[in-house]
This record gives structure tokens, C-alpha cells and sequence, in this order.
């Protein structure tokens, strides 16, 4: 005879149904005692054993809380943000090649700008030299530039300026 399995029953239980012999009848689930469950047992029999009853948890049951009003606020504001910013995209793509016009519109405006900073005082010193060299500029200057010498006295913050102007 094979050595039975730790799990088998080998002898008959006024409990377990599977082994009770023929004509006896099955306990009713009314019959079973407090503590003792239905299990299945490693090798696939079903079996009556006792077992460790857990209580059922239970949870707190609270009154549902109000939405507060910054979760509203956020919840309503959210759409509208992301349709302002959808609706901005749209724009910038109608948009681009007007501003692309622009910016080279500005470039050629700073370089506009540049140039006449650099070729005015070129052009006004050249014009100088032109002008002064075919005309005297003044009684033994030699055709230089006149020379003029401001002495300017004040007394006070708000007082009265004097001052003389001196020509050389």
C-alpha cells in the first residue's frame, strides 16, 4: 500500500463528505460549527477544517465632504487657459509671415542707423576740411578752427551765473 500524502485523509470524518462511506448522510452546512470552513487541500481534496475566522473591516463611514471652492475655481479656469493658449499658437501661425517680414524690416532699420551714426560725422569732417581750406577761418588762425573759452561763476545752488566769453 502506498504511504499516503501528509494532507490525505485515510480514515473516514464525520465531516468530510468525500470520504464518508456509502448511505451515510452529508452534513448540511446548518450542522457545521462556528470556526470550521470548507478548504482545499494541496492535492485538490476538499475538505472540512478549522479555521482562523477574520472580522470583517470596517470602515469609517463619514459624510461626504463640499468642493472646495480654489478645486471650482481651478476646474473652470483650466479650459479657458488652454484655449487662450491653443488660440494664441493659431494666431502666431497666421501671424508668421508678417512678423518675419518685420524683423528683417527692423534689421535693415538698425543697420539704417549704424550707418548714419558712422558716415555723418565721416562726411560733416570731410566737408570741413573742404570748406576751410579755400577760405580763411579768422586773423592768424592759418585757416584752424576759432577757439572759444567760457570762465562761468555761480554762488549758491540756485544763484546767479556770471561769466565771460572769450575769443581766440
Amino acid at each position: 500500500m502506498p504511504e499516503p500524502t501528509p494532507y490525505e485523509i485515510t480514515t473516514p470524518h464525520p465531516w468530510n463528505p468525500q470520504r464518508l462511506p456509502a448511505g451515510q448522510p452529508m452534513i448540511l452546512p446548518a450542522q457545521i460549527p462556528p470556526g470550521v470552513d470548507w478548504v482545499t487541500l494541496p492535492n485538490g481534496v476538499r475538505t472540512l477544517a478549522y479555521t482562523h475566522p477574520t472580522a470583517p473591516q470596517q470602515i469609517p463611514v463619514t459624510a461626504p465632504q463640499p468642493v472646495p471652492t480654489w478645486a471650482k475655481t481651478t476646474a473652470l479656469l483650466a479650459p479657458t487657459v488652454g484655449g487662450g493658449i491653443a488660440a494664441g499658437g493659431i494666431g502666431l501661425s497666421y501671424a508668421a509671415p508678417g512678423l518675419i517680414a518685420m524683423s528683417h524690416a527692423l534689421w535693415s532699420a538698425a543697420a539704417l542707423v549704424v550707418a548714419a551714426v558712422i558716415a555723418v560725422p565721416v562726411l560733416l569732417r570731410t566737408a570741413r576740411r573742404s570748406i576751410g581750406s579755400g577760405i580763411s577761418a579768422g586773423a592768424g588762425q592759418g585757416g584752424g578752427a576759432t577757439h572759444i573759452t567760457q570762465n562761468i561763476t555761480a554762488t549758491g545752488m540756485f544763484g546767479r551765473a556770471n561769466g565771460t566769453i572769450h575769443h581766440c
